[in-house]
This record gives C-alpha cells, structure tokens and sequence, in this order.
C-alpha cells in the first residue's frame, strides 16, 4: 500500500472505527498492514536495478491464428458469450505474433505481459538505454518506460491467522442475508434473490491486489472458486498470502451463510485475478490489468468486479492529468472500454478521492460503456471520500451509487467487519448485475448496463455527484422484462 496522503487508490480499504477521517490521515494504512499480518522490515529488491517497458506494435503480422479458427485462442463459453449478443470475432482478438515475440526477446528481454487488444507487450531489462534498442524494431510503433524497481520492497508476507468457524455477531439482522441486508435492500436487490436469480451460471472475475485467506475461511467455503491467476510481476508465491481488500470486496457478492451474511451473487462462479501491485505504483499495473480482463474474456467471464485505479504515480512525470479522462488516452481505460463490444460488463469503482486534492474519478472509472460506481452511507447521503465526474469529454460519472459507508465485509480473518470505500460499493453493484442479467441472458452487455442506470433514483437528473443514483433492481428486472417482450 502507498503510504502519500495525496495518493489514495480505489484498492485502500478504510475501517469503520476510523471512517472518513481517515482519509485525511491514511491512517488506514498502517491498520490495514496489521489486518493482513504484513511486517514493515525492508529488503532489497531481489535481482537488483531493472526497468519494464510498454512496446506499442505495428501489426499482427506473423501470427498463425486466424478469425476462420476462433476456437484456437477463445473458450467455448466465450465465443457463446459473443454469439449470444451477435457480436462478431475481429482483429483484435487475435493474439499478438510470436514472430514480433521471438524477435522482441532476442534484444535480451524478458516479455513480463502481454495484451492483444492493445497489441502491446510488457518487457522488462536491466538497461535503461534498451528501450532506444527496442524502439529501433521496425515492427515497433512505439515503446515507453512504464516502470522501474524499487530500492527495496518489504519482505515476504505470512498469512495472518483466521477463525475456524464463522463467527455469529451478537445482533442479527431478521431475514436471510442477515448483516448484508441493508446494502441489498437499498438496491432492491431482494426481489431478485426471491425469485431464485442468485448469480447461478453467471461467471465473475475480481480483479484486486490479493485475497488472503478466501480459500481457507469457513465464511467462503460454499464460493465456486472456478480459478486464480496472478498477472503482477514480481508474481506472488500465493495470492491467498496478500492483502485482504480482494477477499473483502469478493465477501460481498460470494458468501452464502443463511441469516448471517448473504452476498449479493452467492450462486455465481468466481476467477481471482490479482493485478495489483500494493508496494509500488505504476503505469505497468495498467498492463496487468489489460493481460487479467483479456484472460477472462479468453476463459468466458459474464462480469468483472474492479476496485482498482490510477492517477497518480510514483514517478511524478507519469502522472495523469483531467484532460486525460476520456475514456481513451489511458491503456487501462481504452481496454476498459472494449470490454461491452466483448459482450462483458465491467462494474468498477470510482475512487476514494473525493476529500483529497484530485477529487475526480480515477483510470477506468472514466471508460465508455461500463458502470462506475461511487458510494453513500445509509442515510443516502454521498459519501465525502467518493470520487466525481465528469469525464474530459463531458460524461456523467459515477454511473451509480451503493451503499459504501459502511458496507459490511468479511475480511482475511474470517471476521464480519464494516468497512469504507467506493471498493466495497462497487462489488455489491456487480453481485446483483449478474443477477440480472442471470434472469434475462438474452439481453446483450450494452443492454443490461443501460437498463440498471436507468433504473437510478437520479436518472431524470443525472449529475457529476450521484450519477443516475441508487439502482432499483426491482425496476431493472420490469424493465429489462419489457424490454425483452
């Protein structure tokens, strides 16, 4: 986790005993390290000084796939998904040329991602001076140093201890998803599990930093765990052992214990992808996020759930600026923005940077044709900490607003606990998104997106503030039935 008290990503998570005024202090920080059992003892970095690249390519020329053959490089489920919703396979779903590949690492570098949505590869090299060598390629269209390694990093983390049995809180709320009720009933969100749409056949991707302990804890056991996978270099020895904030953000849409804590998608399928990297902050985890979506693109995912984003870097010349939230200048959003034409709905947090000096909504809250989500506290008020819009070229954002302060999680422990930020809003937005779209899988991607922000209680009057409002998923499952009829 980054330490700056004017770099607060959507990924830190925020602990009701210290609420918003943390946010003024990151104070959060250092409790967030105890949480998750992390030490503060420094080491060097193993292997020393080196540098990653970003190399934009010309073409695809070279590659033995072709669009005739999209079973070679697409699941089944995945071209399903496209069929589906009528959308057609094209250029960019073709994997990046092994010929480039094979040339590329010839220069003596070693290829750490890749995306070929973007046609980009991720290198990474000893030399500085490489990076003129790379861009001499004629194959090379353009190449960009995105990141360069720390003097020192902490050392391993350890799993922090958790409890063998879930833990039943002295008040119960009473109905069936217990202490997770209050932040499904204001969505409406009940009337969806009552009629038996609870994310059954629906796949999830989170994409966070680490999930410590979710598959040990006995408040996960019932998850369909369909996979993990680790795109963040240096890759983790376990992604289990990391920051709980991914275990956190996954409790609010995966746990299924009746009259305790009900998610809002207990009956989905999960992937955990990390693509966060907490010790450093850098353009590159932008191309691990790229090679985690196209991943779960590849492997047929229905909806992601991202409480991640950038804007501010450790190296300062990095750094975004407001006219660059177009949903377009930024690798991470031009890939976010994408992911609907794949027939996918990203569901992504908006930023807690309300209170700091950027205020605006981070990269890819700021993407075409996903749901930005903010947060308000139980009165519907908005929460001070959650970031705004517009977008630079004149967007509504956030799209929609749930409960985010506090919203009740389950940390690495296996403790219910209440926690704040615009990332614990975003998945309890994207649990009840499969829901619906459970319901009604006919309707393309596009569709259900338009559908759940109409549904805001402020989508007459669609602001920078609260977006289209608080959803009614009530009124989305009317309207994407009469929408289908």
């Amino acid at each position: 986790m980054k330490n700056s008290s004017n770099r607060r990503k959507a990924t830190e998570h925020l602990h009701d005993n210290t609420m918003q005024i943390v946010l003024a202090c990151c104070c959060c920080l250092m409790v967030a390290l105890v949480a998750v059992g992390k030490g503060t003892d420094k080491v060097k970095f193993p292997g020393g000084r080196c540098y990653m690249f970003r190399l934009t390519l010309a073409d695809k020329n070279g590659t033995p796939f072709t669009l005739d053959h999209p079973e070679e490089f697409l699941s089944e489920r995945a071209l399903d998904r496209r069929r589906r919703q009528q959308i057609a396979v094209d250029s960019t779903d073709l994997p990046i040329s092994p010929v480039y590949e094979q040339l590329v690492a010839a220069e003596g570098v070693e290829i750490i991602s890749k995306s070929k949505w973007n046609n980009t590869l991720l290198v990474r090299s000893r030399k500085l001076e490489t990076m003129k060598s790379l861009s001499r390629l004629d194959f090379v269209a353009d190449a960009a140093k995105v990141w360069t390694s720390p003097d020192s990093i902490e050392k391993r983390k350890v799993r922090a201890r958790y409890i063998s049995e879930v833990t039943r809180m002295d008040t119960i709320a009473p109905n069936i998803e217990g202490v997770a009720f209050e932040q499904i009933d204001m969505l409406n969100g009940t009337l969806l599990h009552n009629r038996g749409f609870r994310g059954r056949g629906m796949h999830i991707a989170v994409l966070d930093g680490g999930f410590m302990n979710a598959d040990v804890i006995p408040a996960l056991a019932k998850i369909r765990l369909l996979g993990s996978a680790d795109f963040v270099y240096p890759r983790s020895e376990n992604i289990f052992k990391e920051t709980d904030h991914g275990t956190m953000v996954l409790s609010t849409m995966a746990t299924d214990e009746p009259d305790l804590f009900i998610g809002t998608a207990p009956e989905a399928s999960y992937w955990l992808l990390r693509t966060e990297e907490s010790q450093t902050e850098t353009p590159a985890e932008e191309d691990f996020w790229a090679a985690a979506v196209e991943f779960a693109d590849s492997a047929g995912v229905d909806v992601i759930s991202s409480s991640l984003g950038y804007h501010d870097f450790n190296e300062p010349t990095m750094n975004y600026r407001y006219r660059q939230l177009d949903g377009r200048s930024t690798l991470i959003s031009r890939t976010a923005s994408m992911l609907a034409d794949k027939g996918i709905i990203l569901v992504n947090s908006a930023g807690n940077d309300g209170m700091g000096t950027w205020k605006k909504i981070n990269v890819p809250a700021d993407a075409h044709n996903i749901l930005t989500i903010g947060a308000v506290s139980a009165n519907k008020q908005n929460a001070a900490f959650s970031a705004i819009g517009p977008t630079a070229d004149g967007r509504i954002k956030p799209d929609l607003m749930a409960l985010g302060s506090p919203t009740s999680v389950i940390t690495g422990r296996g403790v219910i606990s209440k926690d704040i930020g615009t990332s614990f809003a975003t998945p309890v937005v994207a649990g009840l998104v499969a829901c619906l779209w459970q319901a009604f899988p006919q309707l393309s991607a596009k569709q259900i997106i338009e559908q759940v922000r109409q549904c805001g209680d402020n989508a007459d009057y669609p602001d920078n503030i609260f977006g289209y409002g608080i959803p009614d998923f009530s009124k989305a499952y009317q309207s994407c039935k009469d929408l289908h009829q």
